[in-house]
């Protein structure tokens, strides 16, 4: 029997397909596996027992990844999930920046008791003109799996699409429609794109990468849109443009004090994967995540180890390994297996920066001196017996 504990509350459609094997916990020291949306696990003590944390969400700030790879916790999130939710609250901040329909919506209920609104509007509209997204040019950063989706829509508004992403990966490549321009060079869409929204993870390379330097690239007029991290864009430095008249609009999904209430900025409160549709999938992603890994040892969309698929195991035995990712530590698991007349019929390892992962597939059941050897490797992190 399995347990796992919900740190946030998670949506019935993935903790549904938990089976007989599983159950929850309100006890985390008893759990095999957390769920966690936003609530923030850095002061958390870890416990033996646990061998998995997944984020039913992208972001994986509020969890100490580190930690979790010291002590052989997968952490696993569910890149994709949200993706449409994302891309549709991106395309809502562009209309909102391009055509001033909250400025208009305020004057109708500010004039609500006015007996005349009907013939008031029609002097009072030209106040709320804006500009279409048809023939604009849309910049966007971070062509992940949400980045892909906002590019590809947005051709298909008609507008002029550059796209940017050093990092692409294969399939995003594929998915990423033809007429859209990929870009080499960042400095590209600040100098000619009439809205940029930023799709990359935060990193110390990321960090405020919309800065005042990359501010002072843009067009006159910019509109700068952010549904990623706050701390993607020096907001102070927006700000300041706002008022200088370089940039038209920002928007958000990450109110602050330094962004709430200004002239020019219009804020969501972190809305962008809030959909019943976006909750739904990534639960049942994170299920899923959970359930092949304790099962099968098998790992997909970690932040903190490789990706790793064998199946399900094979009849007799299967052992997970994971080890720093130093030279000779695989001869000597091999060596151990060998010593114990203990066949390896098929064998998966891989790295992952300082850290590896290993899969056995065994003829015949490992045996606890085996595992005991194991243990004693030096590199050896955590070692577990998949069957």
């Amino acid at each position: 029997m399995y347990q796992y504990n919900c740190q946030n509350p998670i949506s019935d459609k993935g903790t549904s397909l938990f089976t007989s094997q599983y159950q929850e916990t309100k006890d985390v020291k008893e759990a095999d596996a957390i769920l966690v949306r936003s609530a923030r696990l850095h002061e958390m003590q870890f416990h033996e027992k646990l061998l998995a944390v997944a984020r039913a969400g992208a972001g994986v700030n509020n969890i100490p990844i580190q930690e979790c790879a010291e002590h052989g916790i997968v952490v696993f999130n569910t890149p994709g999930a949200n993706a449409n939710a994302v891309k549709e609250m991106v395309f809502a901040g562009m209309l909102l920046a391009g055509r001033d329909i909250i400025g208009g919506n305020k004057w109708v209920s500010d004039n609500a008791s006015d007996k005349e609104i009907a013939s008031a509007m029609e002097k009072a509209k030209k106040n709320y003109a804006g500009t279409e997204l048809y023939g604009k040019k849309l910049g966007v950063i971070g062509l992940g799996a949400i980045g892909v989706r906002v590019a590809n829509a947005a051709t298909h508004f008609g507008m002029e699409v550059y796209g940017y992403d050093p990092f692409i990966s294969v399939r995003a490549a594929w998915n990423l429609s033809r007429s859209v321009r990929h870009i080499d060079n960042v400095s590209d869409i600040y100098k000619n794109c009439d809205y940029i929204t930023i799709h990359v993870p935060l990193m110390d390379n990321t960090r405020r990468m919309i800065n005042q330097e990359a501010i002072s690239e843009m067009k006159p007029g910019v509109v700068i849109l952010n549904f990623a991290r706050d701390l993607l864009v020096d907001e102070e430095a927006v700000v300041a443009a706002i008022k200088d008249g370089k940039i038209r609009k920002y928007v958000s999904d990450f109110p602050n004090t330094v962004t709430a209430g200004k002239e020019g900025v219009i804020l969501t409160p972190h809305l962008g994967a809030s959909t019943e549709e976006a909750e739904d999938n990534c639960a049942v992603m994170a299920v899923e995540q959970i359930m092949d890994y304790i099962e099968n040892g098998n790992i997909t969309n970690s932040v903190n180890f490789p990706d790793c698929d064998m199946g399900r195991p094979p009849r007799a035995g299967r052992v997970a390994i994971m080890h720093r990712n130093v030279r000779g530590v695989i001869a000597q698991y091999t060596k151990i297996m060998g010593d114990d007349d203990i066949n390896v019929s098929d064998m998966f390892n891989k790295t992952r920066g300082t850290l590896a992962y290993a899969l056995l597939d065994l003829d015949t059941p490992v045996t606890k001196d085996a595992i005991a050897k194991l243990n004693k490797i030096p590199e050896v992190i955590r070692i577990r017996v998949i069957k």
